[in-house]
This record gives C-alpha cells, structure tokens and sequence, in this order.
C-alpha cells in the first residue's frame, strides 16, 4: 500500500543523467519486501509478495522485447528507499515504475508526483528531483492508462508525495494494483492483463521518451 515517506540526500549531480551510448532501461521498484510486509491483502497474501511477483513477470516480459530492465530488489529482501533511488538514478533510467498493492478498490491505481513541475538544474535536490521529470511522468501515467483501458482494466489517476518516487531523476508512475471486480490479486490470468499492459505502454514509451523536453 502506499505511504509518503520522505529520505532527504545530497543533490544529484548532472553527470548522473548523461550516460555515455544512450539506451533505453526500464527500472521496477518493487515495494517493501524482507520484514517490511506492506499491506496484508489476505489471510495469506502479502503486498510485499504480489509485488515481487508481478516485477518478475514484467521482468521477463520486457526482456523478451529487448528492453534492459534493472530491479530495485528480486528477492524477499528489505532494501532502504535511499537504495532504491540511488539504484534508479543509476541506471539512467527512462522509465521507472514502482510497483504497490492494495487491498481496497478495484483495478489499478496510478500516481504521479505531486511535486510542482521544475527546471532541470544544475544539480538535483535529491528529495526533489522528480520535479524536474513530472511533465515526462505525467505522459507516462497517460500511456499506461491507455494500454490499461484497452484491456478494459479500470484505472484511478492520482498525484502523491512518494518515496522513493519523489527522487527518482526519471519518468516515474506509481502503480498500485487492487483486486478486479471478477478476480482476485492472486489470480494468475489477471496478473498476465495487467503485465502485458504495462509492457505494451512501456516498449511504446521506449519510441517516445526521446523527444520528450
């Protein structure tokens, strides 16, 4: 489930966003994991699980497309939200997705920042540097939402204050997952709906992201 937790760093020097060949990596933060256990969305169903699952799917499926995907933790392991940015900002990312679940609502929920858009200065507030990212977040958030609707999954847009989120130095959405009207959050078949819809958004982000201002 969400929280807005906040982790203040040291600012985000330019050289991070220049990679040497520019390539395009897909980040996916799956949340809590370890003694963290996230929402309890049954008597034996734990957000840090579904998420970890649905991370690996998506894993696998973006892989099979090409696309290069780096993960903020593959196992059941409780990694610092400072990590996890650090991990993100690394990899000179064009698109991190950071994975939740919930217990409440149906569908998918996805959240932007709710930071004020920002030039991309010098040198990045660490807590902040999604600032500098959200106009590219929010057309993230706008194609995820399109390839959710084709697949007839309903979906809540939101804006939230978010660690790590809020100092990922990329184009970053918050996807929380809820149960289907029809299928619970265990269900394999609709893991695979939402899996696939984030890929189809994802590798079409991959023929967008570089015109982006």
């Amino acid at each position: 489930m969400l929280s807005a937790q906040q982790t203040a760093l040291p600012s985000i020097p330019p050289a991070a966003r220049v990679p040497v060949q520019p390539q395009y990596v897909v980040v996916l933060d799956a949340a809590h994991g370890g003694s963290d256990p996230g929402a309890r969305l049954s008597d034996t169903l734990a957000e840090k699980d579904v998420v970890l699952t649905l991370a690996l799917r998506l894993r696998s499926a973006l892989a099979a497309q090409g696309v290069q995907v780096v993960m903020t933790r593959d196992t059941d392991a409780a990694v610092p939200l400072q990590a996890r940015a650090e991990a993100a900002n690394h990899a000179l990312a064009e698109a991190c997705i950071t994975l939740h679940a919930t217990g409440t609502g149906n569908g998918v929920h996805l959240f932007t920042s709710s930071l004020a858009p920002a030039p991309r200065v010098q040198f990045l507030p660490w807590h902040t540097a999604q600032a500098a990212f959200v106009t590219q977040s929010l057309r993230l958030s706008s194609e995820i939402n399109s390839a959710l609707a084709h697949v007839s999954v309903p979906v809540i847009l939101g804006r939230t204050a978010l660690q790590p989120m809020d100092s990922f130095a990329c184009p970053a959405v918050a996807v929380e997952v809820a149960n289907a009207r029809n299928a619970p959050l265990s269900d394999g078949n609709y893991q695979k709906k939402i899996v696939d819809a984030l890929v189809s958004a994802l590798t079409q982000w991959k023929n967008d992201w570089r015109p982006q201002p």
